[in-house]
């Protein structure tokens, strides 16, 4: 279903500079401002349409309850492709005009389809990311996050946390799971990083960025990952391996192989997802850990605050800031008139502070229990590696409490200028090694 939100009078409609914030990829790297935004619109206005220039109207969902019944009902709010992230009006007819209708998506990946077409593709490896599938991995992440705690030490006393330790953990991890070489690290840390950040000038050159300034993600690194990822696709078919790179390459879909463009989606899916939303919430919580030296002592000194450190992390990154989804039909949410057609954003940072379901939602607590946070997603479309991400950061922590004394911020952190993944993009850190 390909359809383009309209004007609907029946919506309450949130106030122009909200909702300019809201689709602004600057608010969300300042982060404080659009989280009182946020706080506001829980309270007042917890489903309203926003109209920021330049893009369809959207509806604005901020409540952790209404985002899971809309999450419970993937028949009825779609993904639809391309506009399953928030892409103002000028990208989005770029992308339909080279294709044909019907035309696929840039990425088939598993966050872009739905029924019954994302089961089918999502059972291709559900195993291999199930708990039972990622048991035996303990002790080769464990050497990974040893040897990442390891070169933290070896900066002396002072690094960037993020670009010396968190972005490349998961990412080897991951490289590991794939059966692909440390050579390629670096070229798939700069295609991840080109993907995800499209409007921020670190990643981009100044002029991609501000003509990208409505997009999400970039679609010239979906190409470069593609080639990539094609001539893995044929090399594991002609050596096959015991990885999960010959298992995507030799899948058969409705009894046919995997094309190349959906095992290349397949991949892409994996080793952008898999890495970049870990390496976030990993630094996230350096971050939160470096600000907050009581909290550091707590966990320091009672490790079984690790799983639930782990958690509060990924609850207070939040490093998925939105999916779209479109309504097929009308529908009555929270006593608001949704029609079809209509376009939602539900907006992960807003309902994992939902004042209705975590107490002080604004302070950063290891021992919160429960922590029913949403920034895995919710319902059919919850995140496959979630499993694996929580594995990979409690191993990491454990190995980090060992060798780590103390921890203060050394300078000024900055955060991804991004309207869908986003999180730490340099974090200045001073320690003392135990």
């Amino acid at each position: 279903m390909e359809t383009q939100s309209v004007l609907n009078r029946a919506a309450p409609r949130i106030p122009s500079e909200i909702a300019e914030n809201v689709a602004s990829s600057k608010a969300y790297s300042e982060w404080t401002q659009i989280h009182e935004d946020l706080a506001w619109l829980r309270r007042e206005m917890p489903l309203g349409q926003a109209h920021p220039e330049g893009f369809d109207p959207f509806w604005v969902v901020t409540r952790h309850a209404d985002i899971q019944e809309i999450g419970r009902q993937p028949q009825l709010f779609l993904n639809t492709r391309h506009r399953k992230v928030l892409i103002n009006k000028k990208t989005e007819q770029a992308l339909r005009a080279p294709a044909a209708p019907g035309a696929p998506a840039p990425v088939n990946s598993l966050v872009s389809m739905d029924a019954p077409e994302h089961g089918i593709f999502r059972r291709l490896t559900f195993g291999d990311f199930a708990p039972k599938g990622i048991k035996g991995l303990d002790e080769q992440i464990r050497r990974i996050a040893r040897e990442s705690v390891g070169e933290m030490l070896s900066h002396g006393s002072q690094c960037n946390f993020l670009d010396d330790v968190a972005l490349r953990y998961p990412l080897r991890v991951i490289l590991e799971l794939l059966g692909l070489p440390r050579t390629d690290e670096d070229r798939m840390l700069r295609m991840t990083q080109e993907f995800f950040n499209p409007q921020d000038p670190d990643y981009s050159d100044a002029k991609t960025a501000a003509t990208r300034a409505g997009s999400a993600m970039s679609y010239e690194a979906v190409a470069r990952l593609g080639d990539f990822f094609n001539a893995l696709t044929d090399d594991r078919r002609a050596n096959p391996r015991e990885d999960v790179a010959t298992i995507i390459a030799n899948s058969k879909i409705n009894g046919e192989p995997i094309s190349h463009w959906d095992a290349a989606s397949y991949y892409i899916t994996i080793t952008t997802a898999g890495h970049d939303t870990t390496s976030s919430s990993t630094a996230g919580a350096v971050w939160a850990l470096a600000e907050r030296p009581d909290v550091f002592a707590a966990v320091k000194a009672d490790r079984d605050l690790i799983p639930g450190l782990v958690d509060e992390a990924i609850r207070w990154t939040s490093p998925i800031l939105h999916f779209m989804r479109t309504a097929t039909q009308d529908y009555d949410l929270s006593g608001q008139q949704i029609r079809a057609g209509d376009w939602l954003m539900l907006s992960f940072p807003s309902a994992n502070r939902d004042e209705a379901v975590f107490d002080d939602p604004f302070v950063f607590r290891p021992d919160r229990k429960p922590n029913p946070h949403l920034a895995f997603g919710y319902g059919a479309h919850v995140c496959l590696g979630q499993h694996l991400a929580r594995m990979e950061m409690r191993i990491f922590f454990e190995e980090f409490f060992d060798r780590i004394e103390a921890l203060e911020l050394s300078g000024t952190p900055r955060r991804t200028i991004s309207t869908f993944v986003g999180g730490v993009k340099s974090l200045p850190i001073r320690f003392a090694a135990a």
